[in-house]
């Protein structure tokens, strides 16, 4: 079974409380992402609007943020590893407690940065995706909408679990640096309906 099945197998299962809602939106996004590629391949040989090597590029980048989100499924459910393992550590003396609230707050910020940057690729998959809107091979239109609203679902939800892994930090700069960051992405969500 190839890692992307196994992320997969994982998410599907029900069963599975190590797999959450980051997994399944990054890979969201890489599905998103490979239609947006798909699309582009398909209108490269008439004229839809774009030039032929940019259909190419379009693609090309597509596919790359696809294998980078179906690689940060995985990374989601190590960070999510990382709190569980923090949360585990014992906590009987006062440096014990210091140890396993320094390590928590290492995993916290590690399983907040892992969905913003699948964010960052959601957001790109966005922008590829409505270049092509009206540009592309209307055959495939529906596939581009898929595209749209994965992309769309994706962004969301990773941007969900970046606050909730925000959220639980102590006041600190890393925290600040995220919550900016997670400004930045909401602002840039873009709901296909108004697009």
């Amino acid at each position: 079974m190839t890692a992307e099945g196994d992320i997969l197998s994982k998410i599907l299962d029900s069963g599975n409380k190590n797999v959450g809602g980051g997994s399944a939106a990054a890979l969201a996004g890489g599905m998103a992402a490979a239609l947006a590629a798909m699309v582009a391949k398909l209108s490269l040989k008439k004229d839809y609007g774009l030039k032929r090597d940019e259909y190419e590029t379009l693609a090309g980048e597509a596919d790359e943020i696809s294998a980078a989100l179906k690689s940060g499924a995985e990374e989601d459910e190590k960070a999510y590893g990382l709190i569980k393992g923090a949360l585990s550590m014992p906590k009987t003396s006062t440096e014990e407690k210091e140890i396993r609230q320094k390590a928590i707050e290492e995993a916290l910020i590690k399983a907040a940065q892992v969905p913003k940057d699948n964010a960052w690729n959601c957001h790109r998959v966005q922008e590829i995706a409505n270049k092509l809107k009206g540009s592309s091979n209307p055959a495939a239109g529906s596939d581009l909408e898929v595209a749209r609203y994965l992309a769309y679902s994706a962004l969301v939800g990773c941007l969900a679990n970046v606050k909730v892994n925000i959220d639980s930090l102590p006041s600190s700069e890393a925290r600040t640096e995220l919550e900016d960051e997670l400004k930045i992405l909401n602002e840039l969500c873009v709901n296909p309906a108004e697009f």
